[in-house]
């Protein structure tokens, strides 16, 4: 009989603790323990369980790992019930764990905070305190008559991107608009390009109401293409993040909004090319883009993406600082197209690598150079972030689209130097 495999939808990642090397376990959906690590000989045994495998063939793989000693039938089923407990197996206990959490979720009209309490405070006084401190740790720029089309924000974690985020968000103070059209990436989302949601989000600064109208257009034009069920919205942090930062710069608007997590290109295409991305997706692009195009509400874009994740801790053999200099350039020249609108560009330089770098991004982004009106583009901020025990690390940016001034002579777009 074969054994389920272990859930493909949980993170991975090597720790060090007390001398001997762990293997922490992320688990999106909240059914693992927060916190739980196993250590790398169960963590071996658990790479074999691919679904195909059989009791025989995991009590050969453990006497082989114990140097011939005799394991017995017994002690594997303990092994296995023990990883099903856990909820690390694709087994049908998780999925019914699942199931009901799926039906909960879409049972309610909001969509609650899922990182209050944790990535920032929860108590709005305490928020609103946390905010400015941030947004004061980068200069207000100077005004500016031109309007912002789009703005593209980090989603790391507040503490790390502290920079970036005010960069990018203080150029938004006195912006007007009605409707803000959120691109955010679906870390959890498998099997879809796109995962849409008309729940409003809430956060402890009140509520942020989705587009339904506009939510409703997007699922019929896009179909095939559309996640299922708006599940992997419910703990999703890269638009929560931009949720909070819009509620508290722009605290006199009620934009509604058009929340869009964005999955993997490279699992989700027949072909890893910007063609058949345009034409897999075309009826959705297309029907996005008249969004940000209808004259009778003004449309603002905002992209939550990082960028480059690089170490072990991402699936690299060699640390990040060996390759941080490959990592940096990736990111100015993917910068350098976007900024530009080059969008030809901006697939050439990911296909140039592979996604080498784990661009986590790059999909949100894909579709915002869809949809972008003609505009110029300027990088803000780029950093990338350290992460010594894991030997990894993450870079992240904020830019700003503005529509072009009316003078033809000027440049057209230009990204600032990075670092």
């Amino acid at each position: 009989m074969k054994l389920p495999g272990i859930r493909c939808d949980l993170e991975f990642f090597p720790i060090q603790h007390e001398g001997q090397q762990f293997v922490l376990i992320r688990d999106g959906l909240g059914l693992v323990e927060e916190g739980k690590a196993v250590g790398l000989p169960l963590f071996q045994i658990m790479g074999l369980l691919d679904g195909d495998t059989t009791l025989r063939d995991l009590q050969t793989a453990l006497m082989r790992q114990k140097g011939g000693t005799l394991v017995s039938t017994d002690e594997i089923q303990r092994l296995v019930a023990h990883l099903d407990e856990s909820f690390l197996l694709d087994s049908e206990r998780y999925r019914e764990a699942r199931n009901r959490m799926i039906a909960d979720f879409a049972s309610r009209r909001l969509r609650p905070c899922s990182h209050c309490g944790k990535s920032y405070p929860r108590t709005p006084s305490e928020l609103k305190a946390r905010l400015d401190k941030i947004l004061n740790s980068h200069p207000v720029p100077a005004p500016s008559e031109t309007k912002i089309t789009a703005l593209m924000a980090p989603h790391i974690d507040l503490s790390v991107g502290f920079r970036s985020y005010a960069a990018a968000y203080q150029t938004l103070k006195g912006t007007a608009c009605a409707r803000i059209i959120l691109l955010g990436v679906g870390h959890q989302l498998q099997g879809s390009l796109f995962c849409l949601t008309d729940k409003d989000f809430e956060t402890p600064l009140g509520l942020l109401q989705a587009d339904q109208e506009a939510v409703g257009r997007l699922r019929e034009a896009g179909r095939d293409i559309i996640a299922a069920n708006d599940f992997v919205h419910r703990t999703e942090h890269s638009i929560e993040f931009q949720a909070i930062f819009l509620q508290h710069v722009l605290p006199d608007l009620s934009p509604a909004i058009v929340p869009i997590l964005c999955g993997s290109l490279q699992a989700g295409l027949p072909d890893y090319t910007r063609q058949a991305y345009q034409e897999t997706a075309g009826g959705f692009l297309e029907n996005l883009k008249s969004l940000v195009r209808e004259p009778e509400q003004d449309t603002l874009i905002i992209a939550g993406v990082d960028f480059c994740h690089i170490g072990p801790k991402f699936g690299h053999t060699m640390p990040a600082p060996a390759m941080e200099a490959q990592a940096r350039t990736h990111d100015r020249n993917l910068l350098r197209h976007l900024v530009n609108q080059d969008a030809d560009g901006f697939w050439k330089e990911s296909r140039s690598v592979g996604d080498r770098f784990n661009v986590c991004g790059f999909s949100a982004l894909a579709c915002l150079l869809e949809i972008l009106p003609d505009c110029r583009g300027e990088v803000l901020h780029h950093e990338i972030w350290h992460e010594p025990p894991t030997r990894s690390a993450v870079s992240f940016a904020a830019a700003v689209f503005r529509q072009k001034p009316e003078s033809p002579d000027r440049e057209t777009c230009p990204a600032r130097s990075l670092q």
